[in-house]
Parts: structure tokens; C-alpha cells; sequence
């Protein structure tokens, strides 16, 4: 099975080749450039690097988010453009599952984290045991203490995210003997994606009908409904 995975919905992109079941080619990324600058051609190398042809691809998997809104829209779109170009289904993984990859065979829960700016975080827990991710906490946008608060306190916990570079202390305040993955486990990993994408083929899909993974209205929705209401308040 091949499957190449793409991930822009944060600050750091990456793109993976799963070719024959095997992780061919890892690209990482987080140089502050904008995604879209940066991951055709990183897709373009990592294919390459692996001997593979597009015509060869069985799926594209893209992490549809939750994230930020223009990075979820570009590897969504690169994943969509690709498939549909060559005839391919592609898979819609969710970022806060391929992140708890990172926590694999942990005996506790995965915690994810993603800046959701605003004082929020995105989030979600999942029992990682099997190795992969069994939900026991459905994904949300709220502020960090509402997320701790819905946590048990009988499991070990591991946080994983870039939300940790804005929240690490807090929770270490809060729960002192939690876990907080160390810099190189915080990032969503495009091999993850393949590998969530290899495990469930049943769930893969049409290039068309593949759309991004939102928790909240994107921020200019947002400032129109305020506008809107505080127009309507003036009438």
C-alpha cells in the first residue's frame, strides 16, 4: 500500500511516503515560511526520494484540522488537487488523532493540544495503549482549565501540541505529575497520517468530497456576525 500524507495545519508542514507499508520519506518543516511556499516542492522531493510515481499512490491523506484556518485550507487542497488530477481517493485525518500518534503505547491518555489562539486550545484525549488512538475525550475548542478540568485524575496524562509552548507551565502547575512531551513529539508528523489513512481504508473518499475539519467559524465569519449583531443592536 502507498499513501502519501500531508500536514499544513500548523505552524510546522510536513509530507510523508508510506510505500509497501514502510515510512519511505519524512519531510519536516517549521522555518516560519508559508505552507504554501514550501510543500509542493517538499512533496515533489519526498516522491522522488522514494521512488514513487504519483500514477503508484493508493490514497492522499491530508490532516484536515482542527488548526489554523489557511494551513488546513492548503493541505486540503494540495491532497484534493493531487487525487483528483490522477483519479485517487484520499483520506481525512484529524489532527488532534495524528498528533496522539506520537504518544503511541503510552499507558495512559494522549493529550493533545493546538494553539487555538484567544486564550483556547483545540483538544481532544485518547487512550493509546493499541498503539492506535482510541478516543476517550471528543475534540473542542475551549479555554485550557475547562479542557484540565475533563480530564481524570486516576489516569496518566501526556500532553502533546504545539499549545505547549503557550500553556507547558500551567499544566505542570496544575498537574504536576503529568507528562509534557519534549520538543520533538510536539509537532503533527505526515507519517502519522498515512499510517491512520493505511489502518482505515474503509473511510477513505472522493477527492470532492473531502473538506476541512472546523471547531469554530474562521475569524473573519466571526467578525461579520459581530458586525452584523452590533448593527442590528444600532437599528
Amino acid at each position: 500500500m502507498n499513501i502519501v500524507g500531508i500536514d499544513t495545519s500548523g505552524p510546522a508542514a510536513s509530507c510523508a511516503v508510506l510505500k509497501d507499508g514502510i515510512v519511505a520519506e519524512l519531510i519536516a518543516m517549521n522555518r516560519g515560511l508559508t505552507h504554501s511556499e514550501t510543500i509542493m516542492s517538499a512533496l515533489d522531493a519526498a516522491m522522488s526520494g522514494a521512488g514513487l510515481r504519483c500514477e503508484q499512490v493508493d490514497c492522499f491523506a491530508a490532516v484536515a484540522g482542527p488548526g489554523s484556518f489557511t494551513g488546513v485550507r492548503i493541505g486540503v487542497c494540495a491532497a484534493k488537487g493531487l487525487a483528483h488530477a490522477w483519479g485517487k481517493p484520499v483520506a481525512r485525518i484529524d489532527a488532534l488523532e495524528a498528533l496522539a500518534m506520537n504518544a503511541a503505547h503510552f499507558d495512559g491518555l494522549a493529550c493533545p493540544i493546538l494553539d487555538a489562539r484567544r486564550g483556547q486550545v483545540y483538544c481532544a484525549a485518547f487512550d493509546m495503549k493499541s498503539g492506535m488512538p482510541e478516543r476517550a475525550l471528543e475534540d473542542g475548542a475551549m479555554e485550557l482549565t475547562a479542557f484540565l478540568d475533563l480530564l481524570p485524575r486516576d489516569r496518566r496524562l501526556m500532553f502533546l501540541g504545539d499549545g505547549l509552548r503557550v500553556h507547558a507551565a500551567r499544566i505542570r502547575e496544575r498537574l504536576p505529575e503529568a507528562c509534557v512531551a519534549p520538543a520533538n513529539l510536539r509537532d503533527i508528523r505526515a507519517d502519522a497520517a498515512c499510517l491512520l489513512a493505511a489502518a482505515r481504508p474503509e473511510q477513505w473518499m472522493e477527492a470532492r468530497k473531502l473538506t476541512p475539519i472546523y471547531l469554530r467559524a474562521p475569524q473573519a465569519e466571526r467578525l461579520r456576525e459581530r458586525r452584523l449583531r452590533e448593527e442590528g443592536k444600532e437599528g
